[in-house]
């Protein structure tokens, strides 16, 4: 554990940009040797520029923010407040002590944060952007509305703040976020004995993949990071036959406009337009 620590205490930024790139360019080779939805029906070098914009937006965004991370995280440091800081003055194993801050982490800053964007719509205004996508890849998990990485970025302080954070939980628990996201948006073909293994614990694409269904009920439904667990305890898991998705949302189909920056950039600031109401039932 001493060895984690020390690294994720002082993880250089060169490191933190190796993992963006190397993942997104592992998932990226894996997806053509072997994909779930055939990527010869669209442009996937625009589509992947698209979203690399939006990319760069949330790392501009990350940046920018960085400090109010810094200083929460030295607040809670001094202070001895939140639940690892608490297990810690309690003399519990310094193990357990990380599993359930990163856990904490993954609930407030990734699954709630998510749930509340569903849910509450000026902030899924800024969250739809991430659902236009049609053609959900690997590249998708960094498709963010500029507003949306603030509201995420928000979400990440107040878990630093209820989890008791150190820097090194805040840098482990990025970075695994940024790998689970990049893994779990990927359009792999996955064998069923490997998802059924993987997904007891993490979210796998099976998994994720309902999420980006353009209908509800299925698009508020497994809105889980990291770990499976929280859309188990929730009761938002849901399984589905993944081949028969139709990725996007259904109140921004149109070709022009999801393939449009300008457009996209607009949508949070334009009115506001409810998911249609569907009379036949739909099983997936």
């Amino acid at each position: 554990m001493d060895v984690i620590i020390n690294y994720f205490s002082e993880m250089p930024t060169l490191h933190r940009s190796i993992l963006l790139i190397g993942g997104l360019t592992i998932f990226f080779l894996i997806e053509n040797a072997a994909p779930l939805f055939s990527m010869k029906t669209y442009s996937r070098t625009k589509h992947t520029g698209l979203n690399i914009f939006f990319t760069a937006t949330t790392i501009l965004v990350n940046l920018s923010m960085a400090f109010l991370l810094v200083k929460t995280a030295q607040w809670v440091a001094t202070t001895g407040f939140g639940v690892m800081n608490w297990m810690s003055a309690a003399s519990i194993s310094i193990w357990l002590t990380a599993i359930v801050g990163l856990l904490l982490m993954d609930l407030v800053g990734a699954w709630l944060a998510h749930y509340v964007e569903h849910h509450v719509k000026w902030m899924w205004q800024f969250h739809v952007v991430h659902h236009t996508d049609q053609h959900v890849d690997t590249t998708t998990a960094n498709r963010h509305h500029p507003g949306e990485s603030v509201i995420r970025y928000i979400f990440t302080l107040v878990a630093v703040i209820v989890t008791g954070a150190p820097v090194w939980m805040i840098f482990l628990y990025q970075s695994l976020s940024l790998i689970l996201s990049q893994f779990n948006h990927s359009n792999i073909s996955m064998p069923k004995w490997l998802d059924n293994a993987l997904v007891l614990i993490v979210c796998t694409p099976n998994m994720h993949r309902v999420h980006h269904h353009y209908r509800q009920p299925y698009s508020d439904t497994n809105y889980g990071n990291i770990f499976s667990i929280w859309d188990r305890v929730f009761g938002t898991y849901a399984v589905v036959d993944n081949e028969k998705l139709v990725y996007g949302v259904d109140t921004h189909m149109k070709k022009d406009e999801i393939s449009d920056i300008g457009y996209l950039l607009k949508i949070p600031f334009l009115p506001y337009r409810p998911h249609i109401k569907y009379e036949e039932e739909e099983s997936l």
